[in-house]
C-alpha cells in the first residue's frame, strides 16, 4: 500500500520509471510518506541513515560505486541544510544526488509553525533543477518531476532537489497501487550523426493522422531544403512567426470550425518545431488530443510541455532533424497510406477554404484593412526589407495578413515594451538601401516612444502605427465587459497622438482617417525616400 498523497504518489512512480534504484532515507515526520513509498518499492533499495549530513556522503558513496542518481530523502526545516556538504561535494564530483525534502505546505512558510524555512532554492548553486511539486495538479507535478529526473540522469550528473511540501494528516497509507505516469524521454543523437531516434520514425509510421507544428523560428536558423518528402505527406501547421511562408490561417479555420468537426481534425501524432505559438485556438485544439504521440525538436533540449502531451526531446539542430526525418521516410515502404492521405486533404482543403474567406471580405477602413492593404502594397516594392510586428492585436493581424515574408515579433515573453526598439536596432545594422517596417499599435507605440530618442534611428525605419485609442485585444476577452472600468484602467483608454512625438524626433510624419488616406499614407510609407524615420498613424474610431 501506498500513501495517499498525489503529488508523493507521481513522484515515486516516476522514480522507478526513470530507473532510480537506491534511497537514501532519514527519519521524520513530515517526510514519512516519502519514506514509505520508497520502501515499498521492490526495484528500490533503501539504507536508513539517521543523521542527514552523513545521509547525503553516504548516498554520495553509492553514486560513486554505480554512476547513477541516488536518492536521499530528508524531512522538512533545518534538515534539508545538512545536506549541502555532501551536495556541494557531489556537483563538483559530477556526480548525481537526487534531493527530496519534504515540507510544510507554502500557506505555514514563515508563520512560526514547527520546522519551517525557505526550502526551494536552499541548495541552488549545486543543483541543476529546483522543482516545487503542487498538492493537486497532476499534469504540473508530472512535468516538474520529469524535468528534474531528465537533468539527474543526465550525461553530466548533475544534482537536483525536488521539494515535496504535504499537508496532514501524514500517515494515511491507503492506495493499493501507484498511479501509471506518463514519461518524458529526452534524446540527444550524435553531433557527427543526423540519425534519428527510432522511436520517433515508429511512432510517424504507425500514425494515422500525423501533424507536424512549427512555433516562432527564425528564417536564419532554418530553411526547408531537403524536408519535401516529409512536408509533402503530413499535415504542417504554423504561422506567420515561422519560417514557412504558406498557408497559414489555422486560426482562422478553428475559429469557423465547429466542434464535432474539430475533434475529427485531432492528430495522434505531433511533431512539434520552434518556439513560441500566437493562436489561443491552436494551443487549446492541440491540448485536447490527449492520446497524440508527441515529439519536440528543440536546441536546449528543455522541457517544454505547450501541448500538455509530450512524449519525447530530441535535441539539436530543426533543420537537420528535418531533413534526416524526410530521408528516413523515403526509405519506407507504405509510409503514406491512405489514412494519412485523407487526413491531410481535409486540413488542406480547409485551409485553403478559410484563405479564399479572408480574400473575398471587402477591404475597410480598420486595423484588419490597414494591415491587409499594407501587406498587399509590400509584395511590389523592389528594395531588400523586414517586417516586424508588436505583440497582442498587431502579430495576430499577422497571422491572417503577412505572406511571403519572414515576421519578427518579441514573442518569447509576449510583452508590448521594446517592440519598436527592436525594430530600431535591427534597422541600424541593415544596409543603408533597404527597410524596416513596424508595425505596432497604440499601447505598445506609446509605451516605447524612447526607440526614435537616439542617435541610429534613420529612414530605413518606417512605422506603421495602428491608434485606436486603447488595447484592443482586450476587447476579445469574454467577461470583461462586465468590469465598469475595463475601458478605462484595463484597457488603457487614452487620446494621444504620435504627431508631437514625432516632430520632437524629426521623424516624417503621417496620418489617415480614411481609407483614401491610408491608400496614400501606405504607398508613400513604403516608397518616399527620406534620411528620417517614417511613421504613418491609423486612427481608426472606437466602435
Amino acid at each position: 500500500m501506498y500513501s495517499n498523497k498525489t503529488n508523493v504518489n507521481i513522484l515515486t512512480s516516476l522514480l522507478v520509471a526513470h530507473g532510480i534504484r537506491h534511497a537514501v532515507v532519514c527519519p521524520g515526520s513530515r517526510n514519512a510518506p516519502l519514506v514509505h513509498n520508497l520502501s515499498q518499492c521492490p526495484s528500490i533499495v533503501c539504507y536508513p541513515i539517521t543523521d542527514e549530513r552523513s545521509a547525503g556522503f553516504f548516498a554520495l558513496g553509492i553514486a560513486q560505486h554505480t554512476d547513477q542518481p541516488v536518492v536521499v530523502c530528508v524531512t522538512s526545516g533545518t534538515a534539508l541544510l545538512n545536506l549541502a556538504p555532501a551536495v556541494a561535494e557531489a556537483h563538483y564530483q559530477h556526480q548525481s544526488l537526487i534531493v527530496l525534502s519534504a515540507d510544510r505546505p507554502a500557506a505555514w512558510i514563515g508563520q512560526l509553525d514547527g520546522q519551517t524555512l525557505q526550502q526551494p532554492g536552499a541548495l541552488s548553486p549545486w543543483v541543476s533543477v529546483t522543482v516545487d511539486l503542487p498538492d493537486e495538479d497532476a499534469w504540473h507535478c508530472n512535468r516538474l518531476v520529469n524535468e528534474a529526473l531528465l537533468s539527474a540522469t543526465a550525461d553530466h550528473h548533475p544534482c537536483v532537489h525536488i521539494n515535496v511540501p504535504i499537508k496532514e494528516p501524514l500517515f494515511d497509507f491507503s492506495v493499493s497501487q501507484l498511479p501509471s505516469q506518463r514519461i518524458i524521454r529526452r534524446y540527444i543523437p550524435a553531433v557527427c550523426s543526423n540519425l534519428l531516434p527510432q522511436p520517433l520514425i515508429d511512432d510517424l509510421l504507425a500514425a494515422s493522422r500525423p501533424l507536424v507544428v512549427f512555433g516562432q523560428l527564425s528564417s536564419r536558423r532554418f530553411h526547408n531544403e531537403g524536408v519535401d518528402y516529409l512536408f509533402s505527406h503530413v499535415v504542417v501547421l504554423h504561422e506567420s512567426l515561422s519560417p514557412l511562408l504558406g498557408i497559414s490561417l489555422v486560426d482562422e479555420l478553428l475559429q469557423r470550425l465547429p466542434d464535432d468537426c474539430q475533434q475529427a481534425l485531432l492528430p495522434d501524432f505531433i511533431l512539434f518545431v520552434g518556439d513560441s505559438i500566437v493562436s489561443k485556438r491552436l494551443k487549446h485544439f492541440l491540448r485536447s488530443a490527449t492520446s497524440a504521440r508527441t515529439w519536440r525538436i528543440s536546441l536546449t533540449g528543455d522541457v517544454e510541455d505547450t501541448f500538455q502531451n509530450l512524449h519525447a526531446i530530441v535535441v539539436g539542430d530543426a533543420e537537420r532533424l528535418l531533413q534526416s526525418l524526410s530521408f528516413s521516410l523515403r526509405q519506407q515502404r507504405g509510409f503514406y497510406n491512405r489514412a494519412q492521405a485523407s487526413y491531410r486533404r481535409e486540413w488542406l482543403m480547409l485551409l485553403t477554404q478559410a484563405q479564399s474567406q479572408v480574400d473575398v471580405c471587402p477591404l475597410s477602413f480598420s486595423e484588419a484593412g490597414a494591415v491587409r492593404l499594407f501587406e498587399q502594397q509590400l509584395q511590389s516594392v523592389d528594395y531588400p526589407f523586414e517586417v516586424h510586428y508588436a505583440n497582442s492585436t498587431s502579430v495576430r493581424l499577422a497571422n491572417t495578413y503577412a505572406k511571403g515574408h519572414p515576421v519578427w515579433c518579441n514573442r518569447g515573453v509576449n510583452g508590448i515594451e521594446g517592440s519598436l526598439s527592436t525594430a530600431a536596432g535591427f534597422a541600424a545594422s541593415m544596409p543603408l538601401d533597404s527597410r524596416v517596417f513596424c508595425v505596432i499599435g497604440d499601447l505598445s507605440f506609446f509605451y516605447d516612444q524612447n526607440a526614435l530618442w537616439n542617435q541610429h534611428v534613420d529612414g530605413r525605419l518606417r512605422i506603421l502605427l495602428l491608434n485606436n485609442g486603447h488595447g484592443a485585444i482586450f476587447d476579445q476577452l469574454p467577461g470583461l465587459e462586465a468590469c465598469p472600468v475595463h475601458d478605462s484602467y484595463v484597457a488603457g483608454r487614452h487620446h494621444a497622438s504620435a504627431e508631437g512625438i514625432c516632430r520632437q524626433h524629426d521623424v516624417t510624419y503621417l496620418q489617415a482617417a480614411d481609407m483614401a488616406q491610408l491608400q496614400q499614407g501606405i504607398a508613400t510609407l513604403l516608397q518616399q525616400e527620406s534620411r528620417r524615420p517614417v511613421l504613418l498613424e491609423v486612427l481608426i474610431a472606437r466602435t
